[in-house]
């Protein structure tokens, strides 16, 4: 039998417990083969694993809700004592020597799967910004998005932001049905998609209501200041050089961020210059920021992929050396 202590400090011991220790209660009735000790700031619990390891983090996440809203919720304790018990919740163990695993779960395990995406994972290890640029299909969202679960899984960031710039591509949103929030969807879409691989449905709810994990339009960025969080700022060739620097400056303490981004689909009025394509230029070089370079080679979609990225690129090549346009044949 294994015994762990659990203290807190500064907050309330009825916010833990619950009124008449009513949260206790819950989390006794559902592990009933643990020992669970509260006095004071200090909960002592013992018992066998996995169970051990699944309570400790319902009163961390407790603990942590506590922190950061000064309060715990009836609903917070349900929904941390069902995702506690969900199979899907409970860790794995890695294959000893899997580098190339990034975040799991019991049932699913995301892996860098090329040499593009195992560079983002390193760069990310020892840079607090990393771009991450390269053609559709590379995975350049997925992996930044794992990463970024990765980090909060293992408590070194609170919080996770992800934005993308809410620009047109060909469609006005005023034609689009619904509200803002609901014409502004789809642009952030890709972005739930990732997270829903890596989390439950329930768990993802949850955190997107407490805010853990935030999903915005780049514009809501601004007069922003992200401590403890790691920033996700995904197709970024669609963000101006002013959104650029303002994205880049919400970093706060203890933070990260990863820009993904696709030059080659650039979406913004001719006049204006891209942000990701002027970020090459203006922060070559500093320490502390990366730059990746993803191609057709790290493409990981349908085979097809890499065929049509090659046509295109020889196209360009085409016409950038001269070949007749389609229409002077």
């Amino acid at each position: 039998m294994t015994e762990k202590t659990i203290e807190f400090e500064g907050i309330e011991p009825v916010i833990i417990f619950g009124p008449y220790d009513s949260y206790l209660k819950k989390v006794r009735e559902a592990f009933p083969d643990i020992r669970i000790n509260a006095r004071g700031a200090k909960i002592t619990i013992g018992g066998d694993e996995p169970d051990l390891t699944a309570i400790e983090k319902i009163f961390r996440e407790m603990i942590f809700l506590a922190d950061q809203h000064g309060e715990v919720l009836e609903n917070d304790v349900n929904a941390l004592v069902s995702l506690a018990l969900s199979p899907v919740s409970r860790p794995s163990i890695t294959q000893a020597g899997d580098k190339d695993v990034i975040v799991e779960t019991k049932d699913y395990v995301v892996k860098a799967k090329t040499d593009g995406q195992r560079r983002m994972v390193a760069e990310a290890r020892t840079n607090d910004i990393v771009f991450a640029i390269g053609p559709a299909g590379t995975g350049k969202t997925y992996t930044a998005v794992a990463i970024a679960v990765a980090a909060w899984k293992a408590k070194t960031i609170k919080r996770i932001v992800l934005a993308r710039p809410a620009v047109e591509a060909g469609e006005s949103l005023g034609f689009l049905p619904g509200d803002l929030a609901q014409k502004i969807d789809p642009y952030l879409r890709p972005l739930y998609d990732a997270l829903q691989d890596m989390l439950t449905a329930e768990k993802l709810k949850f955190l997107t209501e407490r805010r853990v994990i935030e999903i915005v339009p780049l514009a809501y960025m601004r007069g922003r200041t992200l401590n403890n969080s790691f920033i996700i700022l995904d197709e970024a060739q669609n963000a101006s050089s002013k959104q650029m620097m303002m994205c880049l400056t919400r970093l706060g303490v203890n933070s990260k961020a990863i820009i993904t981004g696709d030059v080659t689909q650039v979406d913004l009025p001719k006049e204006m210059e891209s942000g990701l394509m002027n970020a090459q230029k203006i922060l070559k070089g500093i320490k502390g920021i990366s730059f990746v370079f993803l191609d057709k080679s790290d493409v990981v979609r349908h085979r097809l992929v890499k065929d049509i990225i090659n046509a295109y690129e020889q196209h360009e090549e085409g016409r950038q050396h001269g070949a007749p346009k389609a229409e002077e044949l």
